[in-house]
């Protein structure tokens, strides 16, 4: 694992977000759900050394009749709907070291969240012109370090999303939370938790192909570890409601992480953490944003880190349902849970949305949620369980 300083990383994020794009609409609504995570009351939460958080997760298992060995050895893999911990409480995820190995990464698929919106649907805008992504520049550790790929199991197979490293307010320098999208983590209503969920930033550091690939050192792959999930909170909307119109503009989740290997925080290990902007402006104002993340399904492969910029425009999934942001891009699933950039008043680059929806039937553009006080309750949930 390398110990570089990613200062440029943000740097490089935000001079790439001063690009001129396409023109807006006009104002949407913020999101005000109810945030939904583990509050186990069981074990209080430890800090680094994570001792009790670990008995917490061992009891959970055994509340619902597994051993948490068995859990290691293979139970993970039983997707019985009577057995699928489903509630915000009952997230488990114990590390199973080098589970996930260069070529399981390889195999992991993205989960394909299209829709189709709503003809003439209130408080959506023309579709934007599709935005050609562009590769980002290699090393990804340079250039955007906080951006990585999120591994995880489902009843489908090995399964690959997007996600960002983001601040934490009580562990200054310190972080361990990366943001994603709530589909990137939990099945919504037609299930419960993924699992064996894992975080590597800047994935395939160097930008290579799939033969180059098959010699590349593991620090080509995965420059700074991995990073399990030992936490993680998404919203109420998602867990009830997850898969259908009302619920996309609720589909963000806060996952807390901690080394496979070592002791050192995600923020401290990769230099950088990027803040979330939960007053962001509706799309009429919020100018150009970007999006990043690995795109995996045709034409990309889930190798190459792309991204996109546009100005926002207003999408609605539903009636009576916020509006969401939307952009031009031709990323596509695996794409999704990557962080929406947006360059502040004062010079700032702070996270905004999330990618959560695309097209039915192609690509050309992409929708995340507006980021109000749910997303907001669920990043403090996450902090104040974590504080030290």
């Amino acid at each position: 694992m390398r110990s570089v300083r990613l200062l440029p990383a943000a740097l490089g994020l935000a001079t790439a977000l001063a690009l001129t794009t396409t023109a807006c609409g006009p104002t949407g609504t913020p999101a005000a759900d109810k945030p939904a995570g583990g509050t186990s009351s069981s074990a209080p939460a430890t800090g680094d050394d994570g001792a009790a958080l670990a008995q917490d997760l061992a009891d959970k298992l055994q509340k619902h009749g597994v051993d948490l060995e068995k859990w290691k050895d293979g139970e993970w893999k039983n997707w019985d709907r009577e057995t699928w911990l489903r509630e915000a409480e009952d997230f488990v995820n114990p590390v199973i070291e080098g589970l996930w190995d260069p070529e399981r990464m390889k195999t992991a698929q993205s989960p394909d969240q299209t829709i189709a919106p709503q003809a003439g649907a209130g408080g959506t805008d023309p579709t934007p012109r599709p935005v050609r992504a562009q590769r980002e520049k290699t090393p990804y550790h340079r250039n955007a370090a906080p951006v990585g790929k999120i591994f995880f199991d489902s009843p489908q197979g090995h399964m690959v999303c997007s996600g960002t490293v983001v601040k934490d307010p009580r562990r200054p320098g310190k972080s361990n939370l990366v943001w994603t999208a709530g589909h990137c983590v939990h099945a919504g209503r037609k299930g419960g938790w993924f699992r064996n969920i894992t975080f590597v930033p800047a994935y395939n550091d160097l930008g290579k192909s799939a033969s180059a690939l098959r010699d590349a050192r593991p620090q080509e792959i995965a420059p700074y570890g991995q990073y399990w999930a030992d936490w993680a909170v998404t919203s109420n909307d998602w867990i009830q409601r997850g898969g259908t119109q009302q619920a996309w503009p609720y589909d963000y989740a806060v996952l807390h992480v901690k080394p496979e290997r070592g002791r050192k925080s995600l923020e401290e290990t990769v230099g950088v953490a990027l803040p979330v902007d939960f007053s962001a402006p509706a799309p009429a104002r919020a100018g150009t944003v970007g999006a990043w993340g690995y795109p995996q399904a045709a034409p990309y492969n889930g190798l190459i880190m792309h991204k996109c910029l546009d100005r926002a425009t207003r999408m609605t999934t539903a009636p009576a349902t916020p509006t969401m942001y939307r952009i031009g891009c031709t990323m596509t699933a695996g794409s999704s849970g990557g962080g929406w950039f947006r360059v502040m008043a004062n010079g700032t680059t702070a996270l905004v949305s999330n990618t959560s929806i695309g097209p039915s039937g192609g690509n050309g553009w992409l929708a995340g949620p507006q980021l109000g006080r749910g997303a907001k309750d669920a990043h403090d949930m996450v902090s104040k369980k974590f504080a030290r």
